[in-house]
């Protein structure tokens, strides 16, 4: 099955008239179906997504390679190496087997024989190194997952990804790496607009911030999507897109407010449900500022927060009170003590540690959706006379001032993708990221033993004694783990919730013609 040049270059060209014609519709504004979409065989109708971020670029390597919309698209067209079932769990999808070396710095993966791309041409081992060499060499939030490391191709069905450390997260990782045809350049707009791929669909049409339309994959080797079309749309507001889901101009939505759920419960044809997710509530300390060096004033302004209140107040159907720095669904969650609210206590214990009530903590968060939850909080600490000024920044100037430790305490929902602590413990925590002024040789030692170890259960265990000093330390505040709600046509077989907001359109089927 090993391509040889001519075979690449020629395919290249194929690519490239699939692009171009692919353009050509899109300046054309055209939805027609043809080619690969043409049979319907089998086919049970148009399905309509809308979800709660746009779809910017469906180039899986690049800048929006990690963002909500291009992950939705990517697992829909590509293929990756393995995927996380809908409850997190790591399955094969190109990767018929994974297994570390004993040092758990290489990662041996064996690959599916067979498998094709939706124009036809084979895809192997070659596709899958130049797609992670592509990903790499783009430097786009993915390629963050994997620093210093190398992939090679050992035969047409074999490559072994190398780490310059003990990585034994890198399956986990992976679940955002994507493979598509070798050849492929690194500024290659024009083939993202109509790419090929190994996934379940391929791209009918598609306008950058607004829709995406998909049809099944003729060469998929999987189980073939039953939906003739998938539209997934882009309603900014949320009142059109509460208003398309009741009128059936939308089948599918998600990630719907609290205060509206209630009433779609109500509604006979829909099916509402809240699924637990890796997201959670972070309030991190800037341990490097003077007034929240001590723990005990970290401790303190967590305690004097009720946080109980406002979750009931505010998230009463998706949010729940969080027992970790990770929620349930990740590998390395281990329950912590609760923090009781005790407004009385915070004040004394602050108080006692010499806090100067005068000074305002900067508290940045990104997002109008947060502003009542961070509203609340600074009401809870005016209580007892700490000041706090919230500061709502654009995404950029967010990260940006995150980064650089421009502020007291930050809030943001931090999901964990991979499904594992090591991309969110592992690489958030340590004395090297200095992502919260929090340094502690302990946790680092403990840290990196979770990330040399394939076994699941004692890096569960280091983990969790990881997170006890998280927790004991008051590295951040953490609230509240999230859960995602969906509403979908009751008539709709076959759909299910998925727990990162990305949901499989592949399993799809109606009730209807």
């Amino acid at each position: 099955m090993t391509k040889t040049r001519e075979y690449g270059r020629s395919r290249l060209v194929r690519l490239a008239a699939t692009a171009t014609a692919g353009a050509a519709l899109l300046a054309a504004c055209s939805t027609t179906t043809g080619g690969d979409d043409a049979d319907a065989s089998g086919a049970s109708g148009d399905v309509t997504a809308a979800g709660t971020y746009p779809i910017e670029s469906l180039d899986p390597h690049g800048a929006q390679g990690a963002s909500t919309g291009t992950q939705l698209a990517g697992q829909q067209i590509f293929s990756r190496l393995v995927k996380p079932d809908p409850d997190g769990t790591l399955k094969g999808d190109l990767a018929t087997a994974w297994k570390p070396n004993k040092a758990v710095t290489a990662w041996t993966f064996t690959l599916r024989d067979g498998v094709t791309f939706s124009d036809g041409s084979p895809l192997d081992a070659d596709d899958v190194v130049a797609s992670f060499q592509r990903m790499i060499s783009l430097n786009g939030p993915n390629a963050g997952n994997f620093p210093g490391s190398t992939m090679k191709k050992t035969s047409a069905t074999e490559v072994v990804l190398s780490s310059p450390a003990p990585d034994a997260s890198v399956p986990g990782k992976l679940g955002t790496f994507y493979v598509i045809p070798s050849g492929v350049g690194k500024d290659d707009s024009a083939y993202f607009n109509h790419p090929v791929g190994s996934g379940p669909f391929t791209v009918d049409a598609f306008t950058p911030g607004e829709s995406l339309v998909l049809v099944p994959n003729k060469k998929y080797g999987g189980n073939k999507p039953a939906p003739r079309r998938v539209t997934v749309r882009n309603i900014p507001e949320l009142s059109a897109r509460m208003t398309a889901l009741r009128t059936g101009e939308v089948d599918i939505l998600w990630g719907i407010p609290d205060d509206q759920l209630a009433s779609l419960k109500g509604e006979k044809n829909l099916t509402v449900r809240t699924v637990p997710s890796s997201a959670e509530f972070t309030m991190w300390f800037n341990s490097s500022t003077p007034a929240l060096k001590d723990a005990k004033v970290r401790k303190a302004i967590w305690q004097a927060v009720d946080f109980k209140t406002i979750i009931d107040k505010l998230y009463p159907e998706t949010g729940r009170a969080a027992d970790a720095p990770v929620t349930g669904v990740v590998l390395g969650h281990v329950p912590q003590p609760p923090v009781a609210y005790d407004a009385a206590a915070a004040k004394s214990a602050l108080t006692d540690a010499g806090f100067d009530f005068s000074k305002k903590l900067r508290l940045q968060f990104a997002n109008a959706e947060f502003r009542p939850f961070i509203q609340a909080v600074v009401s809870d600490l005016q209580k007892i006379g700490v000041k706090a000024d919230p500061l709502e920044k654009e995404q950029a100037t967010f990260t940006e001032d995150l980064i650089a430790l421009k502020w007291d305490i930050n809030f943001q929902q931090l999901a964990t993708p991979s499904y594992d602590a090591a991309s969110n413990l592992g690489r958030l925590y340590t004395c090297e990221a200095n992502r919260n002024g929090y340094c502690n040789k302990q946790l680092d030692a403990l840290l990196a033993s979770a990330g040399a170890t394939a076994d699941k259960q004692k890096r569960t265990d280091l983990y969790g004694r990881a997170s006890a000093i998280i927790w004991r330390d008051a590295v951040g505040m953490y609230p509240m783990s999230v859960s995602i709600a969906y509403a979908w046509n009751s008539d709709l077989k076959g759909f299910t919730p998925d727990a990162s907001g990305l949901p499989d359109f592949a399993t799809l089927g109606t009730g209807g013609s």
